[in-house]
C-alpha cells in the first residue's frame, strides 16, 4: 500500500465557501495538499436549537461546496460524530500535520476547539485557529480599561473607528488526496426531520454573491427609511449568508463602503445604518464571547428570577400565529413557513410573547432556532434578550410595543399583514390598527385577540417593579 503524503487539514464550520476564506488560504498556504472536511456533530442541547428548514439549507449549502472546492482541486470530505474523535481518525488517515479552522463564537464550539487543541497536541500535530467570522474578533473591541463593553453605542464607536481587514482571494489548487473514506452529503431526513415545503432561498456561495450584489445595487442606499417597513423589499436578506459563511463579513462590508463615495447625503446615512448593523452582529458575538451563561440566564442579573407565567394555549396560539393581534400572526406565520421574519416584525412578535403573554425569553428564542433558516445563537439570543427587557442594550422594561400602534406606524395599509394572514384580505386596513371595539373577531374565521394589551401591558410594569423593589430590599 503507499504511503499518503503529508497533508493540512481544513475543518469547515460556519464558513461554507472557498473565496475570501482565512483558514482555507493559512491551509493552502503550508504547500501541502489540503483535506477540507465537515463533520456532522451528534451533539443535541436539553432544547431544539435547529429545525427541518435550516437543516435543508445546510444540506444544500454543503452540496455546493463540495461542487466548489472541486474547482480548485478540491474534495469535500463528510464525516459525523464527535469532531475531536473524527479529526483524530482523519489525522491519523491522512499523516495530516497541521489542522486549520475558523473560529466560532458560542462556548460549545469553543469548547470543542479547546479540545482539539488538547488532542492534536498530543499527536503533535499543529493547529491554528483563526478570526475570520467578525471584522473584528470579540477581544478586539474593548474599553479603555481592557474590559468588554456592555453597551452597543461606545462599543459600536470604537467598532467603526478600527481599521477593517481587506477581502482576501481564493488558493488555487488544494490537490486533495485521492481515496479518502467519505460519507454523502445528507439530505435532511439524516436527522429524522421530513422536508419542510418551504420555498427557501438559493443555497451557495454564487447565490449568496448575487444578494449582495443585488443589495447594493437597490437596498442599500435606501435601507434608512425602508428597513423597518415589513411589506417592502428593503433589507439586505444576507443574514444566512453570514450565517452559514457563504460570503465573509470583510467582502460584504468592503462592497459597501465602495457605494459611499458615489452616494448623496442622506443615501450615504442610509449605508452608515446598514454598516452599523453589521456591527450589531459582532456586539452580540462579543456578547456571547464573554458572557456564555446568556444562554441560560438573563443578561442583566437584576432581571434574574422574574416569574414568567407557564406556556400554555396563548403559547400555542402565539407559535401557530392566532392571537388574533394581526401583525403578531403575520409574523408568526411567515416564519413558519417559509424560515424568514423580518426584522421589525421579529421584536414585535418577541415583545409579544414575553410583555403581553408573559412567557420566559428562552421559550421564544429556541422556538425560533427551530425555524430561522438564519438562526444564528449569539444575534437570536441577543435579539430575545433586548425585547425582554434583560438584555445589553436592552429596551427598558417599561417601553413595550404595542401591536396595534405598531401596525399604523410600519404596516399601515396591511399589505403585510393580509399577504400571510388571508383570513383579512377584505379587511379595510383601519380595522388592523386598533382592537376590535366589541370583543368580535376583526374578520369571519379570525381569532378575537387573546388578550387586552392594555390589561397586560400593566401587568407587566407591576411583575417587573415588583421584582425590583424586591431585589433592592
Amino acid at each position: 500500500m503507499t504511503t499518503p503524503p503529508p497533508s493540512v487539514i481544513l475543518w469547515y464550520r460556519h464558513d461554507l465557501r472557498i473565496s475570501d476564506h482565512t483558514a482555507l488560504l493559512a491551509a493552502a498556504a503550508d504547500g501541502l495538499p489540503v483535506v477540507p472536511v465537515y463533520i456532522n456533530s451528534t451533539w443535541k442541547r436539553s432544547h431544539a436549537w435547529t429545525g427541518a428548514k435550516r437543516q435543508e439549507f445546510l444540506c444544500s449549502c454543503l452540496s455546493s461546496l463540495a461542487s466548489n472546492l472541486e474547482t480548485i482541486g478540491g474534495r469535500l470530505i463528510m464525516r459525523e460524530g464527535d469532531p475531536v474523535g473524527e479529526l483524530r481518525k482523519l489525522v491519523a488517515e491522512t499523516r495530516a500535520v497541521a489542522i486549520h479552522w475558523n473560529e466560532v463564537p458560542d462556548p460549545h464550539g469553543r469548547e470543542i476547539e479547546r479540545r482539539v487543541r488538547a488532542m492534536a497536541a498530543e499527536l503533535g500535530v499543529a493547529c491554528h485557529g483563526h478570526a475570520d467570522a467578525c471584522l473584528h474578533a470579540p477581544d478586539e473591541v474593548l474599553t479603555q480599561d481592557g474590559k468588554p463593553y456592555r453597551v452597543y453605542t461606545p462599543y459600536s464607536r470604537n467598532w467603526l473607528a478600527i481599521e477593517k481587514r481587506a477581502p482576501l482571494g481564493r488558493p488555487k489548487d488544494l490537490r486533495t488526496p485521492a481515496g479518502i473514506a467519505s460519507l454523502p452529503v445528507p439530505d435532511v431526513s439524516h436527522w429524522g426531520l421530513a422536508p419542510s415545503g418551504a420555498a427557501l432561498p438559493e443555497a451557495g456561495e454564487k447565490a449568496a454573491r448575487q444578494r449582495l450584489k443585488r443589495a447594493l445595487a437597490e437596498k442599500i442606499r435606501s435601507y434608512g427609511p425602508t428597513r423597518d417597513f415589513p411589506a417592502i423589499d428593503g433589507t439586505s436578506r444576507l443574514s444566512q449568508d453570514l450565517r452559514f459563511g457563504l460570503i465573509s463579513i470583510r467582502t460584504v462590508y468592503a462592497e459597501t463602503m465602495k457605494l459611499v463615495d458615489h452616494t448623496n447625503a442622506p443615501g450615504r446615512d442610509s449605508i452608515i445604518k446598514f454598516v452599523k448593523e453589521l456591527a450589531w452582529r459582532e456586539f452580540y458575538f462579543a456578547i456571547l464571547h464573554h458572557y456564555p451563561n446568556v444562554l441560560d440566564e438573563e443578561f442583566n442579573p437584576d432581571w434574574r428570577g422574574i416569574p414568567w407565567d407557564e406556556p400554555g394555549n396563548t403559547f400555542e396560539r402565539w407559535q401557530q400565529g392566532r392571537t388574533g393581534f394581526p401583525i403578531v400572526d403575520a409574523g408568526m406565520r411567515e416564519l413558519v413557513a417559509t424560515g424568514h421574519m423580518h426584522n421589525r416584525v421579529r421584536m414585535i412578535t418577541a415583545m409579544f410573547l414575553t410583555k403581553d403573554l408573559h412567557v420566559d425569553w428562552k421559550l421564544g428564542e429556541s422556538f425560533f432556532l427551530q425555524h430561522l433558516v438564519d438562526g444564528e445563537v449569539a444575534s437570536n439570543n441577543g435579539g430575545w434578550q433586548w425585547s425582554a427587557g434583560t438584555g445589553a442594550d436592552a429596551a427598558p422594561y417599561f417601553r413595550i410595543q404595542n401591536p396595534w400602534s405598531q401596525t399604523a406606524r410600519y404596516d399601515p395599509d396591511g399589505i403585510y399583514i393580509k399577504r400571510w394572514v388571508p383570513e383579512l384580505k377584505d379587511v379595510h386596513p383601519s380595522k388592523l390598527l386598533e382592537p376590535p371595539q366589541d370583543g368580535r373577531p376583526i374578520a369571519p374565521g379570525y381569532e378575537p385577540p387573546c388578550l387586552d394589551h392594555a390589561v397586560e401591558r400593566d401587568r407587566t410594569l407591576a411583575i417587573f417593579q415588583r421584582h425590583k423593589e424586591a431585589r433592592t430590599a
